[in-house]
């Protein structure tokens, strides 16, 4: 390390750790921290002069310790204790214990860990994150004005701005704590059987604002897992957060972690990465999250020998969501974008005339074959409205979007579908509908008589609907007959045994509007 180097460094510690006076104690921590900015470096490069400060942490990599006065926030480097091992007891009263263990090789970005309690305590996650480039952390104490002194004093000397958090038991106290005070200074949380304080479960919001995923991995007999992670993820859920969930079948609140930490590993490494860029589309007026499926897998863990049931975009596609939304009292969504992480050539895409839940199976598949799901608006007061609908399929279409459109409704929903597609019969390509009613908000004219312009443009239809639906007969069946004697192609699918709420095939349906979308 040249002296300019030196120089530079010095200056800069001066002001972030005041009262340090042994200049070989400086020098160190000049020299520790230099290599966080250097990615190419090898934190063993040169520590050999250092070897009376520094101790080893889980054999292999440096581990620095310091010390931080409660009351001046001043930080100055300690040896670890040789009795301590990979550990921490020793105290010091008015000083706060602070730990940095450092990458043979770190990361591009200088990524890193921090700990939320309970240093050492089933690492095995942090130390294949050191692996990977990570800088592990730790400060001995709750949030507070220590945490935001410790957080200041890495990211001055270079760690990156955005932390990953992992967080087990009280610990995940601390990480939701200082994630909800500071989302603008976490990537990512890993709970593990965490416990939360009502005051940060009330901010959850700010999380999902900030697009902060989260991970949560519990015993399905930990007794914080119903009262902390099931209303974390129940929030999030609604609140259109990324969330990741893994029970691991017949096991408490300890052991924490998996003794395989690569699915953990590779979550936090994915999710330090910033999102996306926004398709040319979308503007400032549109609002981002996320959708996907809530289905879960039953994953063997080998090391374990038992069974997780997992759910997220740790283990399902996830989708950028994307909502327009209403200046008004009720915040109500103007329209919702869904973008396939692939996009099919010619961007095709489904007008979905109805909510859309995480069990929409139809379009989860959809969207897999590379589909823009676009929710229609339901106006305040007069539900669909044609002219917001025109003006939505030309903003699309103007941004090279499929100039025929799939239609899709359920129930009186389909109705509106049907509607809007016979004053625009050019635009559609086909109509999918479950369990139709034929009624329409949008319109005055009835439906069954102007079914003409469809089957004329050669729009084909599909009507899945149970044999016991109270519609059956005098909706799906009529519009069967009307439309084979107007000449148009239509298929109805019903499921014997099955009301108006269908477990839906999703393969026969996908199959039919790609082929027809396509043609």
């Amino acid at each position: 390390m040249n002296t300019q180097v030196n120089t530079k460094w010095y200056s800069s510690l001066k002001h972030v750790i005041p009262g340090m006076i042994i200049i070989n104690k400086i020098v160190l921590c000049c020299y520790l921290l230099t290599l966080v900015t250097v990615n190419t470096a090898s934190a063993q490069t040169g520590t050999q002069a250092f070897a009376d400060i520094k101790t080893t942490w889980r054999g292999d990599y440096d581990r620095y310790d310091f010390l931080m006065d409660t009351a001046t926030l001043a930080i100055k480097p300690i040896k670890a204790a040789a009795s301590e091992q990979y550990g921490m007891t020793d105290t010091v009263k008015g000083q706060v214990r602070c730990i940095l263990v450092v990458p043979k090789h770190a990361a591009t970005g200088n990524p890193w860990c921090w700990r939320g309690f309970y240093w050492d305590h089933e690492p095995q996650y942090e130390v294949e994150l050191l692996n990977r480039g990570f800088y592990i952390a730790y400060i001995n104490c709750d949030p507070g004005k220590q945490w935001e002194a410790w957080y200041k004093f890495l990211t001055d000397h270079g760690l990156s701005a955005k932390p990953a958090f992992g967080g087990m038991s009280r610990g995940g106290i601390n990480a939701y704590a200082w994630a909800t005070t500071h989302p603008d200074k976490v990537s990512c949380i890993y709970g593990d059987n965490p416990a939360i304080r009502p005051a940060s479960m009330a901010k959850m919001g700010d999380l999902a604002k900030r697009d902060i995923p989260l991970l949560n991995v519990c015993g399905s007999q930990d007794f914080l897992y119903e009262k902390n992670t099931q209303p974390i993820e129940n929030i999030y859920h609604q609140l259109n957060g990324r969330i990741t969930v893994m029970i691991k079948e017949g096991t408490a609140h300890h052991p924490h972690s998996l003794r395989n930490p690569t699915i953990i590993a590779d979550w936090i490494e994915k999710n330090i990465q910033s999102s996306t860029a926004a398709p040319d589309f979308i503007d400032s007026t549109f609002i981002k999250s996320h959708y996907y499926s809530l289905a879960k897998t039953y994953t063997y863990l080998k090391e374990e020998d038992t069974y997780a049931t997992c759910s997220g975009p740790g283990f399902t596609p996830c989708y950028d969501r994307y909502d327009v939304k209403n200046k008004n009292f009720f915040g109500t969504s103007t329209m919702v974008i869904i973008v396939p992480n692939n996009p099919a050539p010619g961007k095709p895409w489904v007008f979905r005339v109805d909510r859309i839940d995480r069990d929409a199976v139809v379009d989860q598949e959809l969207l897999a074959k590379g589909y823009y799901i676009v929710v229609t608006p339901i106006t305040e007061q007069s539900g669909a409205v044609s002219a917001q609908w025109d003006a939505i399929y030309k903003t699309l279409t103007d941004h090279g979007f499929a100039k025929k459109v799939v239609m899709e409704g359920t129930g009186a929903s389909a109705g509106e579908a049907y509607a809007w597609a016979i004053q625009n019969p050019d635009k559609v390509s086909c109509i999918y509908t479950v369990n139709p009613v034929m009624r329409s908000l949008m319109t005055k004219t009835v439906l069954f008589d102007n079914l003409s312009p469809l089957a004329k443009a050669g729009i084909p239809l599909l009507n899945v609907c149970g044999s016991q639906d109270p519609w059956l007969h005098f909706n799906t069946m009529d519009i069967e007959s009307s439309y084979k004697q107007m000449g148009g192609s239509i298929t109805v699918i019903v499921k014997q045994g099955e009301g108006h709420f269908l477990t839906i095939d999703p393969k026969p349906i996908v199959d039919f509007i790609t082929k027809k979308s396509k043609s």
